[in-house]
């Protein structure tokens, strides 16, 4: 007990002399001093500060401490592949008519009889309208029976020459006559025959825009005028519309003349698929045309292409959507568009190694589309991460969710 008693009084009074130092100490040190030197040089203070954690922070970082080795991520991986890739390009565009000619009279004149309905499909050739043709034909057969006098005044004067009845002169003039006599009669022909007009394609009616009894004028305009006693249109009888086959025009970028303009395979036509409104299927078709200058306002350039139009399913005007498969990228690589990590410096991969181990490549996308990418800077059965990207780093260990080989084969 005595050696207890000796052993508390020895601590207490070692504690006793803790404190007075300690607050000897405390009475030493200047808080006013020491706030005004903090104040005076804050902005040196919360530098260093700034310094010294980022300094920490860049020495975890790439000396990370081997007694926190951060778990293996889990990943999904694939196998970069070689194939054949279509290069297609979307656009919008409206149908057109492959023909379309307005049926104008070439004379002043009253229709007599319209021969079509509207709607109606009709072939090169077949008659629409006849107009009053009484004046023209008299006249026509009036030329008609001059050039036939003509011809037998010529012959007969060949028979006299014989004879020595006439003189050379004489059997020249009336071959002249003879002559003038046939023009006259070939162009009361072709007047005549301006009162039957005919159709020059293949198509079908529109709205016709006369009836039996119109005066009908020659012109350029489409123009009708009523009045109490009689109704005149000047310009487009009716319009015929060649519907088949039809065409679709379209644009495409500047950018992308090139995928379209320049070399390509054999067999690797410019083709289309059209989707119209209300068909089934897309309508495949092939482009005719690329015009020869770009439009400077849209910076684009026009496209032709021509299609079937068989069911009848497309009339000019009429807005589709277009697919112009422009080239085939033969043995491209090929890897899912959602694999592709974009930062600022570029587009990278997560290349996976033989240790499991990951790291950032460098990759040049040449060409996207529904979800694939053609692109270069990697190699044949190279093993990418395709999911779970996101929390990977350079040099990190990975554990595949999914096997590169199973991915493959889906």
């Amino acid at each position: 007990m005595p050696f207890i008693e000796k052993l508390k009084a020895r601590l207490l009074a070692c504690s006793c002399q803790v404190i007075t130092q300690l607050t000897q100490l405390i009475k030493k040190i200047d808080i006013v001093k020491i706030y005004a030197f903090c104040m005076l040089h804050k902005k040196k203070i919360i530098a260093g500060i700034v310094i010294l954690y980022g300094l920490n922070y860049a020495y975890n970082y790439f000396f990370p401490d081997t007694g926190k080795k951060m778990p293996p991520q889990l990943v999904t991986t694939i196998l970069v592949e070689k194939k054949d890739i279509p290069v297609i390009l979307e656009a919008t565009g409206n149908i057109v008519a492959k023909n379309i000619v307005d049926i104008r009279p070439q004379t002043t004149n009253v229709v007599s009889k319209i021969h079509i309905k509207e709607g109606q499909a009709v072939k090169a050739g077949d008659l629409l309208f006849t107009l009053d043709d009484r004046a023209s034909k008299a006249n026509f057969d009036k030329a008609k029976a001059l050039a036939d006098d003509a011809t037998r005044q010529y012959k007969r004067s060949l028979e006299l020459i014989e004879k020595k009845f006439i003189s050379q002169a004489a059997a020249d003039t009336s071959k002249a006559n003879m002559e003038s006599a046939k023009a006259n009669a070939r162009a009361a022909e072709v007047a005549l025959s301006f009162d039957h007009i005919r159709s020059p394609i293949n198509g079908r009616a529109g709205v016709i825009n006369v009836f039996v009894g119109s005066l009908v004028q020659a012109g350029t305009n489409v123009s009708t005028t009523s009045s109490a006693t009689s109704t005149t249109t000047t310009g487009a009888m009716a319009t015929i519309t060649q519907l088949d086959p039809i065409n679709v025009q379209f644009t495409i970028s500047e950018k992308e003349i090139p995928l379209i303009l320049g070399k390509r395979e054999e067999g690797d036509d410019l083709s289309v698929s059209v989707e119209v409104n209300g068909a089934d299927k897309p309508v495949e078709g092939k482009v005719y045309v690329v015009d020869n200058q770009v439009d400077p306002a849209i910076g684009a350039v026009r496209v032709k292409a021509e299609l079937s139009n068989q069911a009848g399913l497309m009339i000019p005007g009429q807005f589709v959507r277009i697919k112009l498969k422009a080239k085939t990228l033969k043995d491209a690589l090929v890897i899912p568009t959602h694999a592709v990590v974009t930062n600022t410096k570029g587009d990278f991969l997560y290349v996976v190694d033989k240790e499991n181990k990951v790291d950032l490549t460098p990759i040049k996308i040449i060409h996207q589309y529904l979800g694939q990418s053609v692109i270069s800077g990697v190699n044949l059965d190279d093993k990418i991460v395709v999911e779970g990207k996101q929390n990977l780093r350079p040099k990190g260990q990975i554990r595949e969710t999914k096997s590169a080989e199973k991915a493959k084969s889906q």
